[in-house]
C-alpha cells in the first residue's frame, strides 16, 4: 500500500537559478508533495522519462538556459502526460503567453505562495489512483 500512495505524489521545480529554486522548493515543501529540482529543461524532460509516472506538478520559468526554454517543456510534456499540471512563471512573460500550450497555466513573478500551494493541491488531489 506504501507504493500506491507514493506514485503520482511529486513536483518538479525547473529553474536555472539556484536561488530561486531554493525559494521555490521552501514554498512547495509546505505542499504534500515530494520535490525534485532540475536547473534546466532538457533535466527535466530527461527525469520525466524516467520518473514521469511518479509527477502530479511541473512548476517552471519560462525563461531558461539551455536549448530548451520553459514553454518547449510544457508542450513537450503536455504531449506525453497530458493529465499533468503544468505551471510556467516568468516575471517577464511578454509575448510568451499567447503561446501557452493548452492545459497550461501561468502565474507570474512575483508569485504568491499561496498561488503555488493552491496549484500544488489541485496537482496531488487530481493525479491518477486518487
Amino acid at each position: 500500500m506504501g507504493r500506491v500512495q507514493s506514485k503520482w505524489r511529486k513536483v518538479l521545480i525547473v529553474e536555472d537559478d539556484a536561488e530561486l529554486r531554493l525559494l521555490m522548493k521552501m514554498v512547495l515543501e509546505e505542499s504534500e508533495l515530494d520535490i525534485i529540482e532540475c536547473d534546466s529543461a532538457e533535466m527535466a524532460l530527461a527525469t520525466m522519462l524516467l520518473r514521469g509516472q511518479e509527477v502530479a506538478m511541473i512548476f517552471a520559468d519560462i525563461q531558461l538556459s539551455g536549448e530548451m526554454d520553459g514553454m518547449d517543456l510544457a508542450r513537450e510534456v503536455k504531449i506525453r502526460w497530458p493529465h499533468l499540471v503544468v505551471i510556467l512563471t516568468s516575471g517577464k512573460a511578454g509575448e510568451h503567453l499567447d503561446q501557452l500550450p493548452p492545459g497550461v497555466e501561468y502565474i507570474p513573478k512575483p508569485w504568491k505562495a499561496l498561488e503555488v500551494l493552491t496549484a500544488a493541491e489541485r496537482a496531488r488531489a487530481s493525479a491518477p489512483g486518487r
